[in-house]
């Protein structure tokens, strides 16, 4: 394989000097870009983003974990990012089938090798990314360890959401209609529609503000809410992974007493059932941990290296 030079927007990222992306092409011929921070000895963090998200928005946590000795490589799965949207108005996210997205992660990992990146590798995800993760986990993804902050093991829905939400979904699908957007969602970007107080995603004003930033510079970067499809698809998967065992993998979950976006049932409800996992409360914390304040940034990275390095003198 050869690696392409793909847009990093530096500016923005707020990462560790020497960032840079590649463009990959998927095994369905799609258009995926990955982020690549080589600076750390001790083994490589692949990082899955949640949904809406980009590899800029990582700059900081790839500077928290090269400053803890590891490299970092993210990905802009298709439909987001400035990797390849599969609809015309770009701000709707969308795939036809949640599996796709086991393409770009088996791209990512079959680019490995020439970017030439240290060993041992873990994996750390986020949201959407979290159940793309444990998907690939369960398929034999090459980590020593897993981290995961607020994983999409299911959507935070009150039952009558929920069971419209199946209905409706499920009647769109194979019409013209399955690629609108989803009701209740919006093609502006949550943090450009909502204010700090009281938002979703974290208590921190100044990783709020960065993340408003980031999109105001690059808009390219931007992205609403789902399709109908997407919605549908998300529920099949979270449905059809929580009837799988936990895979051997030493894992670690954050999640915060206040999220509100994934199901913390579900949360549980797995990590209960993991047998070398650990579930790791973070009092009056939002959906991203991991962009939280400064001593649950900490808290959350200095727990992912030391899982890494770890289960790599274990193995």
């Amino acid at each position: 394989m050869t690696l392409t030079p793909a847009p990093f927007h530096a500016d923005v990222a707020n990462g560790p000097e020497g960032g840079c992306a590649y463009w990959l092409t998927t095994s369905d011929d799609v258009q995926i870009r990955i982020g690549v921070w080589n600076g750390g000895d001790k083994g490589t963090v692949l990082l899955f983003p949640g949904r809406t998200e980009f590899i800029e928005k990582y700059g900081a946590a790839a500077k928290a974990f090269q400053d803890r000795g590891f490299s970092t490589v993210a990905v802009d799965w298709r439909g987001q990012g400035l990797a390849a949207r599969a609809l015309d108005n770009r701000l709707i996210g969308h795939v036809d089938k949640f599996n796709e997205y086991q393409a770009d992660v088996a791209a990512v990992i079959a680019a490995l090798p020439e970017l030439n990146l240290p060993k041992p590798l873990g994996l750390f995800a986020h949201s959407m990314g979290g159940c793309i993760g444990l998907r690939a986990l369960m398929e034999g993804l090459p980590v020593v360890g897993a981290v995961f902050t607020g994983p999409m093991w299911d959507i935070a829905l009150d039952p009558v959401r929920r069971s419209a939400g199946w209905v409706l979904s499920s009647l769109t699908r194979n019409t013209r209609f399955e690629r609108l957007i989803a009701p209740g969602t919006s093609e502006t970007s949550y943090v450009l529609a909502h204010p700090f107080e009281d938002n979703l995603l974290t208590r921190d004003t100044g990783m709020f503000e960065n993340m408003r930033q980031q999109l105001i510079a690059h808009s390219d970067l931007a992205l609403g809410g789902p399709s109908f499809a997407w919605f549908n698809e998300a529920l099949k998967e979270c449905r059809a992974l929580a009837l799988n065992p936990s895979p051997d993998v030493p894992t670690i979950t954050f999640l915060g007493t206040n999220e509100r976006i994934v199901d913390m049932d579900a949360i549980r409800d797995r990590m209960a059932r993991w047998h070398n996992g650990d579930l790791r409360i973070i009092e009056g914390g939002e959906h991203e941990v991991a962009m939280d304040l400064p001593d649950v940034q900490a808290e959350v990275f200095d727990g992912a290296v030391e899982l890494y390095l770890k289960a790599a003198a274990d193995a």
